[in-house]
This record gives structure tokens, sequence and C-alpha cells, in this order.
């Protein structure tokens, strides 16, 4: 429970700190300023937050870990990647009212807009690819292959992450709470297929295999 509330209270204070227009947006301006080169490998690294690249990611782990589990005759087999794709779901349904609240304008290279924060690129990019290998771990049987996928789900989140900074369409903290949001919508899928895991484990399933 504890990984749950840490990432919320960290969004709270960040979004209070958007909405009081509080000293840690000075800090960010800051850093804003010192990180913002706009070019070619920045945008193509901001890219991998868009829904066409990410969500095609999502839902070939989402059919994977489907049927692997409904394969291996688990019981609820359909309960992981319900979870994972209601947390995908719920990206645009928490971002976009927050967006409308928070009001917060762009940096400025981007042209005079509001609604910036928190970014839904990054909030994309963090639950597809972390939702993707929170399904996929339990099915690898190969430790070196698991660190891989994790090291490999972390190198595109903080690409993404980098890539809308270093281009400039989105402060630093818009990205912070984006993660923020994104951890505590992936610690709600990990709770779910945790719970999952162990009532399979203590409930013998009827079915031997693939029907």
């Amino acid at each position: 429970m504890l990984l749950l509330v840490v990432p919320l209270l960290l969004f709270s204070l960040i979004t209070w700190q958007v909405l009081a227009d509080g000293p840690l947006l000075d800090l960010d301006a800051r850093l804003s300023d010192a990180l913002v080169r706009p070019d070619r490998a920045s945008e193509l690294l901001s890219d991998l937050g868009n829904a066409q690249v990410a969500l095609p990611v999502l839902a070939i782990a989402l059919a994977v870990t489907a049927w692997r589990l409904r394969a291996t005759g688990v019981d609820r087999w359909w309960l992981p990647p319900a979870a994972g794709a209601a947390a995908m779901v719920l990206v645009p349904v928490l971002v976009v009212p927050l967006k409308a609240w928070t009001d917060r304008p762009g940096t400025p290279a981007v042209p005079p807009a509001t609604g910036y924060y928190p970014s839904g690129h990054t909030a994309t990019a963090v639950v597809a690819y972390g939702a993707a290998t929170l399904l996929l771990l339990p099915l690898l049987g190969s430790p070196a292959v698991r660190r891989a996928l994790v090291a490999l789900c972390a190198l595109l989140i903080l690409g993404a992450s980098y890539g809308l900074v270093r281009r400039g369409y989105h402060w630093p903290l818009d990205v912070a709470g984006s993660w923020c949001l994104g951890a505590a919508l992936l610690v709600g899928l990990a709770l779910v297929s945790r719970s999952s895991r162990r009532t399979s484990a203590g409930t013998p399933s009827r079915r031997s295999g693939p029907s």
C-alpha cells in the first residue's frame, strides 16, 4: 500500500505547486531553460509517448498474456490483461480533466497555449510500457531476459520523457507529475495481478489446457 501512497502524495505535491505557482516552478523553469534544445533526436524520442507507438506494444503484451494464462489453465486468466487495459484507459480519463483544471501554459518553445500539466505523452509511455512489462515478467523464466525487459522499459520511458523536455513540448514538472500518476496506476495493476495469481494458486483449475 505504501507503494501506492508515495506516488499519489508526490503527485499531489507537484500539482499543488503548479496550481499555487509555488517555488518549484522557478526551479522547473531554470531546468527547462538548461535542457531545451529542439532537434530531430528529441522529436523522435518524444514520439515514443505517442499512442500510435505505445499502444500497439501494450496490445501485443495483453494478447500474449491472455493467451499464455489461458493456455496454462489459470483461473481468471482474463483479469491481469483486463487490468492492464483498464490502467491504459484511465490515462486519458485522469489526464484530460487535470489538464483543464491546472490550465498550465507551455514552454517558450511551443505556441502559446495552456493545458500542459500533466504530460499525456509521458503518462501514456509510463503506463503502456510499464504495464506491458509487468504483465510479461511472470511469463519469463530467464532472469537475464527479465532484467533486459525491465531495462528496455526504463529506457523507453526515460527516452520519451527526455525527448518531451528536450524538444520543449513539456516542462520537467509536467513529466514528473505524469511519472507519479503512471506509477500509481502501475501499482494498482501489480496488486490486481498478484491477487489473481494468489487466487489461481489456491484454487485448482478444472482446465488442463486450451479449448
